[in-house]
């Protein structure tokens, strides 16, 4: 019945801020903007990310952080750029939590409207491999 994931869908405060972060960081691609005309809640964009179609909305931001998070996966050999544009942005790194060698590297990271995101070297392959060694 269920076929895959249809869009996510961020509320933020600012457009052009998170429009930002997801085409400088994720490398999105905008492919529709509401301008000051409103389909739905309020004004809106759509992007492509590797194909997932991801909408962010105006609104109030979450009203705090937590571990709920998106995970996008990169090649290890992205890890140091993808860094590097998280920190050009001035955005918030958050600590990776502690990892075995092998399920790949995490890079996670707070927008201005405290979504937090995850930048993974791994695949759930490797992990499960990984985690069946002990």
């Amino acid at each position: 019945m269920i076929e895959g994931i249809s869009h996510m869908t961020f509320i933020v405060q600012d457009l052009d801020r998170m429009e930002a972060i997801l085409c400088q960081i994720l490398g999105a691609e905008k492919v529709y903007d509401s301008g000051d005309t409103s389909f739905s809640l309020s004004r809106e964009r759509f992007f492509l990310v590797a194909g997932q179609w991801i909408a962010i909305m105006e609104g109030e931001p979450l009203p705090a952080r937590s571990y709920n998070h998106i995970a996008f996966k990169i090649p290890e050999t992205a890890y140091d750029d993808c860094l590097l544009r998280i920190r050009d942005l001035g955005l918030e790194l958050r600590e990776g939590r502690s990892r075995v060698e092998g399920e790949g590297r995490s890079i996670y990271f707070y927008d201005h409207d405290n979504h937090m995101f995850e930048l993974h070297t791994g695949t759930l392959d490797q992990r499960l491999k990984r985690y069946a060694q002990g």
